[in-house]
């Protein structure tokens, strides 16, 4: 069979545009590799009422919505997409399109420290609006460079949440131990928290065999694959692009905004032609 469209990643971009898709009666097929950038997380926030929901509750939530809808939604990796569309996946299975949505999102990459991927997403956070709230007032470790623009910035819009926030020179930190960080000195400094800049790379390497490729992001924050409109459409014909694989910052609710937009657009796409006028 060939799909109307193909949504490569089943976060919040994916899922949201494909239930528009379904709406509009156009045959869907989501592709999640199940990484979603938030699963660590205890509940996503600034999604107005849905604050507090557990990321997978929501996953479980929007598949069920894009399935209401007629859409069919598999768990799998995408190795290849080439034109056509074929998209190829890692069990060995190919499925067809006539356009494409990608919403693979990103990876972030955080500091070689022993014991700070552990506590990626409890303990270990790099985005006070998805978090300041829930740990506010308590002690936070903002791990960084002084002088540097960026740990600046942190510093002082941490404190907007906490009286008691830290900076720790990155290259002073051995590890980072329950309760605080050890530094090279062998002292423990105690923190409940930890703040972390991490790098973001796009999950964009399937797209390569499209002629699309992610790009260093403006703000030297990792990379990423332009849109070439509003409305995430890309460089390459019937291929658009929503969420934190096109805007690296984008919180769940701008993602799944994304989504919508897209889906909606390459809805009109696949239009029929205008008649010509007489």
């Amino acid at each position: 069979m060939t799909y109307d469209v193909i949504v490569i990643g089943g976060g919040p971009a994916g899922l949201s545009g494909a239930v528009a898709l379904g709406r509009a009666l156009r045959s869907v097929l989501v592709i999640d590799s199940g990484q979603g950038r938030n699963a660590p997380a205890e509940g996503i926030h600034n999604f107005l009422t849905r604050d507090g929901m557990s990321p997978a509750e929501f996953r479980a939530a929007g598949r069920a919505e894009v399935e209401k809808y007629g859409g069919r939604v598999i768990d799998g990796e995408v190795v290849s997409a080439v034109p056509g569309f074929e998209v190829a996946l890692a069990d060995g299975s190919v499925h067809r399109a006539r356009r494409l949505l990608v919403t693979a999102g990103v990876v972030d990459l955080l500091p070689d420290v022993p014991g700070l991927a552990e506590g990626w997403g409890s303990t270990v956070l790099h985005c006070p609006y998805c978090h300041g709230y829930e740990v506010r007032g308590k002690a936070i470790g903002v791990i960084g460079t002084p002088g540097e623009e960026q740990t600046d910035h942190k510093m002082r819009l941490w404190s907007q949440w906490s009286p008691d926030v830290r900076l720790l020179e990155l290259d002073r930190i051995a590890a980072v131990e329950p309760g605080g960080v050890r530094m090279t000195d062998g002292s423990l400094v105690a923190r409940d928290y930890l703040v972390v800049t991490t790098r973001i790379e796009a999950r964009a390497g399937f797209l390569g065999t499209l002629g699309l490729e992610a790009v260093e992001h403006p703000m030297g924050i990792g990379t990423y694959v332009p849109a070439t409109d509003p409305t995430g459409r890309t460089a390459v014909d019937g291929v658009w692009v929503a969420g934190n694989v096109a805007d690296p910052m984008a919180q769940v609710i701008s993602a799944a905004a994304a989504g919508l937009t897209a889906g909606a657009m390459i809805n009109a796409d696949l239009l029929p032609p205008a008649p010509d006028k007489p």
